[in-house]
């Protein structure tokens, strides 16, 4: 009788190849690279009101819309472009969300001028450098908000972004490896552990 496998977090669907190999290969894993944390900011604040799944199912019509969600260019968005974005079926179009991220992408370009560890940094200090591991027995269980997300939001929106409350700040976390929310249970759980700075 071969072994009983253990079994992956149930918030992903094992029959939604996408989104497993998603939880199977991204969600949890300590994510350290400045633009790579950036964009996936932007994503769950176009989240906001929607399931994750929709985000992920259209992550690559964003990418190609937003080139490759470099912030520089982001920044220098015109309303022609605006406009196209508007027009584009591909992502969400959500005036507030897109003026959101190219706002938000000067908020990100003063980060990376003003601190001295970058955009990375200055994230990854609101819990102290390390991934908060919990212990998770079922995904219904884990929190929507925690303190460091609360503080997060809070420094984030002072300093200009939008689209940041501290439950969209909190599922970013997560996502991130800022919190290893896996349950007990499931083999990422021990996994994403080793990818800790």
């Amino acid at each position: 009788m071969a072994p009983k496998k253990q079994a992956p977090c149930l918030w992903a669907p094992l029959d939604d190849p996408v989104y497993r190999q998603y939880h199977d290969e991204e969600w949890g894993v300590p994510e350290y690279d400045d633009r790579a944390l950036y964009e996936k900011l932007i994503l769950d604040g176009f989240q906001a009101g929607l399931s994750w799944r929709t985000i992920l199912y259209k992550r690559e019509n964003f990418r190609k819309a937003f080139d490759g969600f470099n912030p520089e260019k982001i920044a220098r968005y015109t309303p022609k472009k605006i406009e196209r974005l508007m027009n584009n079926e591909g992502i969400i179009r959500s005036n507030s969300k897109i003026n959101a991220a190219i706002g938000n992408a000067k908020v990100y370009l003063d980060i990376m001028e003003t601190e001295p560890n970058g955009f990375s940094g200055f994230l990854w200090d609101f819990v102290d450098g390390a991934p908060i591991v919990n212990k998770v027995m079922n995904y219904r269980d884990h929190m929507v908000k925690s303190p460091e997300s609360e503080a997060m939001a809070k420094e984030l929106k002072r300093r200009g972004f939008k689209f940041c409350g501290p439950v969209i700040v909190y599922a970013f976390m997560q996502a991130v490896g800022m919190v290893n929310d896996h349950e007990t249970a499931c083999p990422r759980w021990k996994a994403v552990q080793k990818f800790a700075r």
